[in-house]
């Protein structure tokens, strides 16, 4: 781990959680319904594949993050759970098979995310495209968010899935500029910035959203640049949440932000210009995305009414 002063930190051993990061394992009956429901039309969740600490809540309320273009993936961020090596093909039913699973859980929002698939010409952006028009025909009312990928080095990728209008493009930095060679070493920082400017380049009108896990040995004022880099690209929502270590084997947790922290930041980026900031130790990407969604349409509307702000 790097220390936020740039010199090289001991390893940390990896630590007991606080009470207030804790969660009870899931569970219900919704939440071994809405397994068989995935399973059976051979879908995979990220709720899983990440071992998101969320899953039980998500699960109860029939919210689920589908992740599509298989369960493997080609690179291997020290912080994610899901499996890295040669993915199989693509399935072609895919796309149609979650349709048929948002129409018949009657879905008002959908999270659509995906693994990396450097192996593919279009980074996957085709099936993105694919799932979006199903949906789209399944299921009219429902809106869609889509969590991509950075579709490095393939050119078109990103307009041809802002082109075909998912609701909510969210794209996530994941962490500060310092840490991406420890943290994501196959990603860029300021290309994932923009990836998210040339969404609102292609359609002003959707919404963009970004997240980065905090706890990885960051500084507060590493944290707001970050928040003034996406405001300057235009993003409109951004979410921040506690770092989690997965298995001994992925990065240690560098130190347990408290909640008082995390409602700093809340306010910090409020005062930037977002349109809404979740911050909070169990944030997570698409935890309470339906609702968000609604907050976000208000919130751009109560903005559009007062009219332009000094941004900070």
């Amino acid at each position: 781990m790097i220390g936020a002063d740039g010199t090289a930190a001991a390893p940390a051993l990896r630590q007991r959680k606080p009470d207030w990061i804790r969660v009870k394992a899931p569970t219900s009956p919704q939440v071994a319904e809405m397994r068989q429901r995935m399973r059976r039309l051979n879908l995979f969740t990220v709720c899983e594949e990440a071992a998101c600490p969320n899953i039980g809540e998500c699960w109860t309320q029939k919210h689920a993050t589908v992740m599509i273009l298989g369960d493997i993936c080609t690179r291997a961020c020290r912080f994610c759970n899901i499996a890295t090596g040669m993915p199989r093909s693509v399935d072609p039913q895919e796309p149609a098979h979650l349709a048929e699973a948002v129409a018949e859980m009657e879905l008002a929002h959908v999270v659509v995310t995906s693994v990396d698939r450097d192996d593919l010409d279009d980074g996957g952006a085709s099936q993105f495209v694919e799932v979006i028009r199903r949906i789209r025909d399944a299921s009219p009312m429902t809106t869609i968010e889509v969590l991509t990928p950075d579709f490095q080095r393939k050119k078109g990728a990103v307009q041809a899935v802002a082109e075909a209008r998912p609701d909510v493009f969210n794209h996530n930095l994941e962490t500060v500029p310092r840490l991406y060679g420890e943290v994501r070493p196959g990603a860029r920082y300021f290309h994932s910035l923009k990836i998210l400017s040339q969404v609102k380049e292609v359609n002003p009108t959707i919404f963009t959203k970004s997240g980065i896990m905090v706890g990885l040995g960051e500084s507060k004022v590493e944290v707001h640049q970050v928040m003034n880099d996406l405001r300057a690209a235009d993003v409109d929502f951004m979410t921040i949440g506690q770092y989690l270590q997965p298995t001994p084997k992925h990065l240690a947790v560098d130190r347990f932000v408290t909640p008082e922290e995390f409602s700093a930041y809340a306010t910090m980026g409020r005062a930037k210009g977002f349109l809404l900031v979740s911050s909070s130790p169990l944030t997570r990407s698409s935890h309470h995305a339906d609702k968000d969604f609604a907050r976000l349409k208000a919130a751009r509307e109560a903005q559009l009414a007062a009219g332009p702000a000094e941004i900070v």
